[in-house]
């Protein structure tokens, strides 16, 4: 049984570690801190393996996980970073600069948005998906998922293309 349970669990990690880490890594916009945050998920994925398993998605599961986390790390990145992203929050109208690297736009959105528009144009999951992994609406998602990619147009320049998507500012 126990090692039913291991192979299992190795296979998880096979197929999704990479997957896991990416989505820690545009969360955070910090490659060290993501693989920390992928491995750390994968602990929590490891000890509530009967919860995985049973759940209706356990990349969802996973995924879901990397997001707490992800959002914790955020919060206690200290009262600098919360304030630059307080001041994006208020001053969405300025004229930013174009951004040349997404990943650097990606970090300023709030991260609400940046989690929509992550896990709904990087990993181009449906929007029900996207809620369940959240813990949100649906509604919640898609204004989220609006509002973010408006900003990150606003962000990287008039025309964006990022991985099929379009947007204009």
């Amino acid at each position: 049984m126990c090692r039913v349970r291991d192979d299992a669990f190795h296979a998880y990690f096979e197929r999704h570690h990479a997957s896991l880490s990416r989505l820690a890594y545009l969360m955070t916009g910090e490659s060290g801190i993501a693989d920390d945050l992928a491995a750390d998920a994968l602990t929590e994925v490891w000890r509530h393996w009967d919860r995985v398993t049973a759940a209706d998605d356990p990349v969802a599961y996973g995924h879901g996980i990397v997001m707490n986390l992800a959002r914790n790390w955020v919060r206690r990145r200290g009262r600098e970073r919360l304030l630059s992203f307080e001041s994006l929050r208020r001053d969405r109208d300025t004229d930013v600069p174009a951004v040349l690297d997404v990943r650097g736009a990606l970090r300023r959105l709030p991260h609400r948005r940046r989690a929509c528009v992550v896990l709904r144009y990087a990993f181009d999951l449906p929007e029900r998906e996207v809620a369940a992994i959240l813990g949100i609406s649906v509604g919640a998602v898609k204004s989220s998922t609006s509002r973010g990619a408006k900003q990150l147009a606003g962000l990287l320049g008039e025309h964006v293309r990022i991985d099929g998507w379009e947007a204009a500012r």
